[in-house]
């Protein structure tokens, strides 16, 4: 890691504008020393991936992250809607945060996307409820993610994503894999590993895991699909945040 092994998690949050960064307190200095230096790469490497400023990153300094404090069994991450942060385990979070930030994200995006959503809203569940849009050029590059996500090429049946994903709820017993957030957290995982493969704290698995195999990552066609309906929708994104930036600095 080089000199990344002094950032500390002071200057992830002055870098990237966090709300608030919250350590556990079992978490020893030299864990906190370490997690600070992943952190930073990983939203560095977001940051790239996503062709905007650090203001995307921290949602204009709404998000906030909690590092090794409390977490659920068997949850390696999870982000709070009440709160707006995303929460990493200890030992269990790496590979999470792409997912967790997406959450945070489409949960931004509840909104200001749609007329009449509640805070607690995603867009993602909303776009799929039929909630009315707010008009604007960006949104409707989101939809078409979306749209992407979770229906078939020419958008008039559900995609093979949300099948493999309803199979495996059916056969847990569960509604979670074909929830539309986490289906569109999945395809934006996806995503960012085709981007970034290399940093593992960031994404891992939508290619080579359990879940991979049983389709509940996007492949082939649809995969590349949905990658392109993102680039699409963050390279324009980026470029207006960048833009704003530019005329308010």
């Amino acid at each position: 890691m080089g000199h990344q092994c002094q950032v500390s998690f002071v200057e992830v949050r002055r870098r990237f504008g966090f709300r608030s960064i919250e350590i556990g307190r079992w978490v020893t200095p030299p864990e906190r020393d370490r997690a600070a230096a992943l952190f930073y790469q990983a939203l560095c490497d977001l940051m790239t991936v996503l062709q905007g400023p650090e203001s995307l990153v921290s949602l204009r300094s709404t998000l906030g992250l909690q590092y090794g404090i409390g977490g659920r069994p068997g949850v390696a991450a999870h982000y709070i809607p009440a709160t707006r942060q995303l929460a990493l385990a200890k030992n269990a979070g790496a590979g999470s945060l792409a997912h967790e930030w997406f959450h945070g994200f489409d949960h931004y995006m509840g909104s200001k996307a749609f007329h009449g959503v509640a805070n607690q809203g995603f867009a993602s569940s909303s776009w799929l409820n039929s909630a009315k849009p707010k008009e604007h050029s960006l949104n409707d590059r989101l939809f078409a993610c979306f749209q992407a996500v979770l229906l078939n090429d020419d958008g008039t049946s559900p995609s093979e994503l949300f099948r493999a994903s309803r199979v495996a709820d059916e056969h847990l017993k569960v509604l979670y894999y074909a929830r539309p957030e986490e289906l569109c957290a999945r395809a934006f995982e996806a995503f960012v590993e085709d981007c970034q493969p290399r940093n593992r704290f960031l994404v891992r698995g939508t290619r080579d895991s359990d879940e991979a195999g049983a389709g509940l990552y996007p492949r082939g066609n649809e995969r590349q699909r949905i990658n392109e309906c993102f680039r699409g929708y963050f390279d324009a994104l980026g470029g207006a945040l960048h833009r704003e930036q530019r005329k308010t600095g």
